[in-house]
């Protein structure tokens, strides 16, 4: 009896050549890579003292492309942003993606919505909402007696 030694880092084993070339193929070129690559941009959410901040990652767009409302308690970040098709270019692989999206949130009752302020800048839309007055930390010293 031959024991043959099993090695998971070898692409194709004796038992079945080219089987986990077809995987890797269909896994890493077709309908998941796609999907993972048009999901809705990353996110982040702070908060000081003073305001929320919003930071959304969003690059290849520009700050027209992008359209910020709030009704009532929900602010909504989306763009209708398509992309160029190039004439006369073939591509063996492409993997750049815009697409349009929307996302929303639900705003705290603490955030002030009338000084809302929004920039673009290097592929990130940053957002700040201020605090309204009464839900600011206040903060003293308190004296020991």
């Amino acid at each position: 009896m031959t024991l043959v030694k099993f090695n998971p880092e070898k692409k194709n084993n004796a038992l079945l050549p080219g089987f986990n070339d077809i995987f890797e193929s269909v896994l890493g070129d077709t309908f998941f890579t796609e999907r993972r690559m048009n999901s809705v941009p990353a996110v982040n959410i702070s908060e000081s003292s003073e305001a929320y901040q919003i930071e959304l990652a969003a690059p290849g767009l520009k700050k027209e492309d992008f359209k910020v409302s709030i009704e009532r308690d929900m602010l909504t970040i989306s763009t209708q942003h398509q992309e160029q098709t190039a004439e006369g270019k073939t591509y063996n692989r492409k993997e750049f993606s815009f697409s349009a999206f929307t996302r929303a949130f639900t705003l705290p009752e603490s955030a002030d919505t009338e000084k809302i302020r929004a920039s673009y800048n290097q592929g990130i839309l940053k957002l700040e909402l201020p605090k309204k007055e009464e839900a600011k930390a206040v903060s003293r010293q308190i004296e020991i007696q």
